[in-house]
């Protein structure tokens, strides 16, 4: 996949593209997708239906389902795939290629791709296994980190509370 590139001036100018706890980066080779990636994805088995996977993306933060059979990514499916395809075997929606990246590749030409082919989410493959997930904010401008996710759940957690109460 050809990359395009944004010149590095452009970018300097708006402050790099964040990638987990404040770093930025500003041109290739600062960074890898391994830096950036969320490595506690939320998975299904290869179990899982349409069902399974419309109920995943009852979340508004989850734009790809990854399906995985003992750590094997099978599929990455998107929420306009799901919606036709009934609940049958989730691993027989989705696709894997275009949509996975390896953890080593650098960060910079990645996030160009991802930009240039509106592409919020890529799995993180090593072996063939799910290591990640490559998560572009509604921004563009960085990536979600496990941290960030983290907190979100427990700002959520608290809201649900306040509402039992």
């Amino acid at each position: 996949m050809p990359l395009s590139r944004i010149e590095e001036s452009t970018t300097r100018k708006q402050g790099g593209v964040e990638f987990g706890g404040g770093r930025l980066a500003y041109a290739p080779g600062e960074a890898t997708v391994a830096d950036a990636m969320v490595r506690r994805p939320k998975l299904l088995p290869a179990t899982a239906t349409g069902r399974d996977v419309r109920d995943l993306f009852g979340d508004d933060h989850v734009h790809a389902a990854l399906v995985v059979d003992d750590g094997l990514l099978l599929t990455v499916i998107e929420p306009h795939e799901v919606e036709a395809s009934g609940d049958g075997p989730a691993r027989t929606m989705g696709a894997l290629r275009g949509r996975t990246v390896a953890p080593d590749a650098d960060l910079w030409e990645t996030w160009v791709w991802m930009i240039g082919n509106r592409c919020r989410r890529l799995a993180v493959v090593e072996d063939g296994r799910c290591v990640g997930l490559l998560c572009l904010k509604r921004t563009s401008r960085g990536f979600c980190c496990d941290a960030g996710i983290r907190a979100r759940a427990r700002q959520t957690t608290r809201q649900e509370l306040t509402w039992d109460e």
